[in-house]
């Protein structure tokens, strides 16, 4: 099973129906893309909760800045990469693309300014 894409839609489907709060499973990766969309003002909280033997992330979506368009760029099948000038602005600048560098995972903004290509994860706006 693809945790990205899991990730992306239930955050776009919580979104749409005009829930607040969503439950996701817990892994480095959703946290890491999780703490980004948070940065970009699209969430509120993300807070790692603990049931029984498992953990969970609680997301709550922001009211003021709601995301409505996440479209998986890499996917399981296919990977897709990019250099540092190659990597793409969405909606003119006003989207977040989120990359996966040698350094970390980042959004498309701060991998150009470090000069850093890499795997093209997803982008939101």
């Amino acid at each position: 099973m693809d945790q990205i894409a899991d990730l992306l839609i239930r955050i776009k489907n919580a979104s749409l129906v005009g829930k607040r709060e969503v439950i996701i499973t817990f892994s480095k990766m959703n946290k890491a893309i999780l703490d980004i969309l948070k940065e970009s003002k699209f969430l509120t909280s993300v807070e790692v909760v603990q049931e029984e033997n498992r953990q969970f992330l609680k997301v709550v979506i922001s009211d003021s800045k709601t995301p409505t368009h996440f479209k998986q760029i890499s996917k399981p099948g296919r990977r897709v990469y990019a250099k540092n000038q190659e990597i793409p602005k969405p909606l003119r600048g006003l989207g977040t693309v989120i990359i996966s560098t040698s350094t970390g995972i980042t959004t498309g903004k701060e991998a150009f300014k470090k000069g850093l290509g890499g795997e093209l994860i997803c982008e939101v706006w």
